[in-house]
């Protein structure tokens, strides 16, 4: 439970939680942006030493955090946040699967409070049950599709540990603007990591189909960074459609008056693991405003005719 003692905040590890890292206690109750920020600037203690993101702590453990903390206040006079009831997918005694929407965030941050977050009406749904809900990864705001979480801490740090092993199969759908010149392949830039220094970074994908200026692909995550998917394919020339930080200005614009589309197309359809022993899968089918822009641009194709068509790159296949 954190505790507030003039601006420092403390933490005492409870019982339940040991081996765990110090990043993903961090997470449980704060941003990541937040969590990467006190790292970033040397603003977390553990037991009196300078916190690192892969430090264990186990019960009875002090952090102390040195960098304010400004949740976002219910009120305000910007934007209406959407409300949104938990879409799940799959429950269990020890962890949810769920459809999270486009438009909400993950996490509470400067003009999103808590009450409009997946983890504060996680917290909502499970108040009358001893479990904490303790989210184990993330997708962006604008980002839709299956998001996992655990009720116990025993079963966030298998799922953790299985995030960082690398074993969990995340595919997403994404429609890019351009043709990619190949069916099938992968993107290999390094990333920018948490202090700056470049990481590896490996997105598989496969194309879908083609449709006139854009390319609907499917990809599969081999690491996990800050938006890779998004990074990956504007550094390979083809970024995803509507991505409004590192996707084409000009082409997007064009894309919302064909379509109406006002967000980033890239949904998390399926994330697949191994857990307790078994083998789990779950699926999120793709959100109405993604469908309505793919039968736009259909519909549109079909209107042009093929001799209109690009021909930098071979027709789809009939499936």
């Amino acid at each position: 439970m954190p505790v507030t003692t003039g601006m420092v905040r403390k933490i005492i590890i409870a019982t339940g939680q040991s081996g765990r890292r110090l990043e993903s206690v961090l997470t449980r109750d704060f941003p990541i942006g937040y969590v990467r920020k006190l790292f970033r600037k040397n603003g977390v203690r553990l037991n009196g030493r300078r916190g690192k993101t892969e430090d264990p702590v186990h019960p009875g453990d002090r952090i102390e955090i040195f960098i304010p903390f400004e949740p976002a206040s219910a009120g305000g006079t910007g934007p209406e946040l959407p409300l949104w009831k938990l879409d799940v997918l799959f429950e269990s005694a020890d962890l949810l699967a769920l459809n999270k929407p486009p438009g909400v965030a993950v996490h509470e941050a400067r003009g999103i409070p808590r009450n409009r977050t997946v983890a504060g009406l996680l917290e909502t749904y499970l108040r009358q049950t001893s479990s904490k809900p303790l989210l184990v990864h993330r997708l962006d705001r604008d980002t839709s599709g299956v998001l996992l979480a655990a009720k116990n801490p025993e079963a966030a740090q298998e799922l953790e540990d299985s995030f960082k092993a690398g074993t969990v199969n995340k595919e997403y759908l994404c429609l890019l603007a351009g043709r990619l010149p190949r069916r099938s392949g992968t993107v290999d830039f390094p990333l920018p990591g948490r202090e700056g220094k470049p990481v590896s970074a490996i997105t598989h994908y496969q194309v879908e189909k083609y449709l006139l200026d854009t390319t609907v692909a499917r990809v599969i995550l081999k690491t996990g960074r800050m938006h890779q998917i998004r990074l990956h394919f504007a550094k390979f020339g083809y970024p995803v459609v509507m991505d409004r930080q590192h996707g084409d200005f000009a082409f997007n614009k064009a894309f919302r008056k064909r379509t109406g589309l006002k967000r980033q197309f890239l949904h998390a359809v399926r994330l697949g693991l191994v857990f307790r022993g078994k083998h789990c899968s779950w699926e999120a089918p793709l959100p109405d405003d993604l469908q309505r822009a793919l039968q736009a641009i259909t519909e549109e194709q079909r209107g042009m005719g093929s001799q209109h068509l690009p021909h930098s790159v071979p027709p789809a296949r009939r499936r």
